[in-house]
């Protein structure tokens, strides 16, 4: 088992608002790259979707589940297809979005015990909360060419150090996917 961070980020590690579903000021600012960069399989999940699980935070559920549902192209098949864990402490129905289910008990104890692949997308305070016990494997960021000076970071001053490598880098549209892994044991930073 592997817990997979798909996140879309700026050069300046800002995740927030992507797609202006927030109503920030400097929200949207991923989808103005055009579909060719954030439609389909971007971050190259393949088998993670067949025979995993995704994880999400409330707002990301309730954003996706207006969403994807609608959707009947081959990678939103996929996506409706998958089940889905969708960590809430206010959330009570889950049934807008197929195979969704809610976070029964500590959500780092489930992530801990879940036998398939975990992918979280979005969901900065579920990312933060694993994060926090080291349980990342690894991330995959859609890097936008963008800096947007304000808004909530994937990696925030004073949160934990971490080793990463560098496992594949690649151009997607105008972003670039990079893979990153846990750092092999030995590791100095």
């Amino acid at each position: 088992m592997s817990v997979i961070v798909i996140q879309f980020i700026t050069l300046d590690g800002i995740v927030s608002d992507p797609d202006g579903s927030a109503n920030t000021p400097t929200g949207g600012w991923a989808f103005r790259y055009g579909p060719e960069t954030v439609a389909g399989d971007k971050f190259r999940l393949g088998s993670a979707l067949d025979d995993g699980v995704m994880l999400l935070g409330r707002t990301t559920w309730q954003l996706f589940s207006r969403i994807w549902p609608g959707r009947d192209d081959p990678f939103s098949a996929r996506m409706n297809a998958v089940p889905k864990l969708v960590a809430s402490r206010t959330l009570t129905d889950t049934s807008a979005w197929a195979n969704s289910r809610l976070v029964e008990g500590d959500l780092v104890d489930v992530v801990k015990h879940e036998p398939r692949d975990v992918v979280v997308t979005g969901s900065l305070s579920v990312v933060r909360a694993l994060r926090a016990e080291d349980l990342i494997d690894e991330y995959r960021l859609l890097t936008f060419p963008a800096v947007l000076g304000t808004g909530e970071r994937l990696f925030p001053a004073g949160g934990p150090p971490a080793d990463l490598e560098t496992v594949s880098v690649e151009r997607v549209g105008a972003a670039v996917l990079t893979r990153y892994g846990r750092a092999a044991p030995g590791h100095r930073r």
